[in-house]
């Protein structure tokens, strides 16, 4: 499944109309990262980017869901190319953030959602601290913080098929990490961005 046919089909269903409030689409190293409610968020935020931001920005993936092949496999690895990462504890060895990060030294943004999990609700759970981590480790990306609205209700957990609805993706301001900061200030300040966006 080509990158283009896989665009075009998130937008039939579900219309990912991406719209830029507080940045511009540049082409700069980025870290996105959103509210989670939906299966769909990913496919959503992606197809949302201009086409040459696309080409270099690569969806964070739960290995547990995405990579046990099939269909789901296939778009992971062939349509977006997504970075997989490992959340059960049990099956990781070494450091969980080195596929992220050595996406990130070879130039690629990222989409991530921070809640680790997704969740019903409209707006954000808690963040977890690998956003953090990135921020403190790669500060050259910027954070760009993201909302995605009704996808809770295109395709909310547990359903097979998506709801025909318009998906607005709003692109807020960026981040950075400030000197000195703590990280639960910080991931503070990245859920608001992305609160302030609802």
């Amino acid at each position: 499944m080509t990158a283009r046919l896989l665009v075009g089909l998130v937008r039939l269903l579900v219309g990912a109309h991406g719209r830029w409030l507080g940045c511009e689409p540049k082409p700069v190293q980025r870290i996105y990262f959103a509210n989670h409610s939906s299966h769909l968020d990913t496919l959503a935020l992606w197809a949302a980017l201009p086409p040459l931001l696309r080409q270099r920005t690569r969806p964070v993936a739960a290995r547990d869901y995405w990579g046990k092949g099939g269909l789901r496999g296939f778009i992971a690895e062939h349509g977006f190319r997504a970075v997989y990462i490992e959340r059960d504890r049990e099956r990781r060895e070494g450091d969980p953030l080195e596929p992220l990060c050595a996406a990130l030294a070879a130039g690629d943004s990222l989409i991530l959602f921070p809640e680790g999990t997704r969740s019903p609700d409209p707006l954000p759970q808690p963040f977890k601290a690998g956003l953090y981590h990135l921020a403190r480790r790669h500060p050259q990306a910027e954070l760009v913080a993201v909302y995605l609205d009704t996808l809770h209700r295109a395709m909310p957990k547990g359903s097979l098929l998506p709801v025909p609805l318009t998906c607005m993706v709003r692109f807020g301001r960026a981040l950075q990490l400030a000197e000195g900061e703590d990280k639960e200030s910080f991931l503070q300040r990245a859920h608001a961005a992305v609160v302030e966006l609802a």
